[in-house]
């Protein structure tokens, strides 16, 4: 006998599918829950969900039929993706204003899931731009930005490539900063007089994990302290993680300090 699948069920997929989107692009707990609530009020259901770092399990009601369905979803790689985000919430205030359908709302969130990330070349250009931009800040000349644009690009360059490889997100970060610290130690090798030891500390700056920082913060205050205290660890990991690939070039390179 094959299994049909009725409506709450599909209702079910699309709500955990919002959710998944939102909190693997980083957005905090309180702003998952609010367009849960949302857009479950639009398809005329009460959603409860219980929300982890790795895995959502919503309990879905439908309020006219009574009907009942509890899944579960497990969460991908997070990331930060900013335009899903907006998306998301645009789409919640228009399905509002203009009565959507349940299927309207579904081909929606297809969209929202599909949209494509920005070229790698821009992304690569934008980040080092960003991290020069962060030496200079911090008082470096000219050729300290220059340093810092190549060590920063060739950082996030591996970092992608283990990403793309499946690699643990905090080896990663790790060797993401081991390969732009050193970068930067080289050039310190090479011009020892132009101080570009600022060079090494800004090169890893793109791989600070403050979103997450941020949203643990955010969520231990609104009172979910689970997932707060999961992001916070999570944070403090990666940062770890920079700071003793930090170690190790400097330990190689027989810097004392920077």
């Amino acid at each position: 006998m094959q299994y049909k699948e009725n409506i709450t069920d599909k209702k079910a997929e699309v709500l955990l599918k919002i959710c998944s989107l939102l909190m693997t692009s980083g957005a905090n707990t309180s702003r998952v829950l609010l367009l849960l609530e949302r857009f479950s009020k639009l398809m005329n259901t009460d959603a409860q969900v219980f929300i982890n770092h790795k895995a959502f399990i919503i309990t879905l009601t439908d309020e006219k039929t009574q009907e009942k369905t509890t899944q579960l979803k497990r969460l991908p790689g997070h990331g930060i993706n900013f335009s899903i985000m907006s998306a998301l919430s645009r789409a919640s205030m228009k399905a509002k204003n203009e009565a959507w359908s349940f299927n309207q709302i579904e081909d929606e969130v297809n969209r929202i899931a599909d949209l494509k990330h920005y070229p790698r070349i821009i992304i690569l250009l934008a980040v080092s731009l960003a991290g020069a931009g962060f030496c200079n800040l911090f008082g470096g000349n000219w050729l300290n930005m220059i340093i810092t644009f190549f060590a920063t690009m060739g950082g996030l360059f591996v970092r992608q490539e283990l990403v793309k490889k499946s690699f643990n997100h905090y080896l990663c970060a790790l060797v993401g900063a081991f390969i732009a610290s050193s970068i930067a130690a080289v050039a310190l090798f090479i011009n020892a007089n132009n101080e570009p030891q600022l060079a090494m500390a800004t090169s890893v700056l793109f791989l600070i994990p403050g979103v997450p920082l941020i949203n643990s913060f955010t969520d231990l205050v609104d009172g979910y302290i689970i997932t707060g205290t999961v992001r916070f660890i999570n944070g403090l990991i990666f940062v770890m993680a920079i700071a003793l690939a930090l170690f190790i070039v400097m330990y190689i390179f027989g810097i004392h300090s920077l």
